[in-house]
């Protein structure tokens, strides 16, 4: 099993829900998150004073799949997020050893 996390621009997040879900992840955790990359932030101009924004607002996804369709969830968020600009975002792939479904004690590929 594997951990998904991708960080994507925040008017993408139903676009790669969407697309999510048609593929048949059935779940997922949605965070509003702020960071910054080789994008640095940017400068804004307020009531005349120019101001720097050094933290972009950003929307961080994480859900658990199968290692059987881990490549076809990459090309999934990397479609569906993809703008061709900076700040596009990541996505991180880690394993993990095991789940328990609190509820019920089902573990691993039941608990997902």
């Amino acid at each position: 099993m594997k951990k998904i996390e991708a960080i994507v621009k925040p008017f993408k997040l139903d676009e790669v829900k969407e697309a999510l879900s048609k593929i048949g992840v059935s779940g997922l955790t949605v965070f509003e998150v702020k960071g910054f990359g080789r994008q640095k932030g940017h400068t804004e101009l307020y009531r005349g004073a120019e101001y720097v924004v050094d933290f972009l607002p950003k929307i961080k996804l994480e859900f658990i799949i199968n290692d059987e369709i881990l490549e076809e969830v990459i090309e999934t968020i990397k479609s569906s997020a993809h703008t061709g600009k900076i700040g596009d975002g990541k996505i991180f792939v880690s394993n993990i050893e095991e789940i328990i479904r609190i509820r019920t004690g089902e573990k691993n590929s039941d608990a997902i």
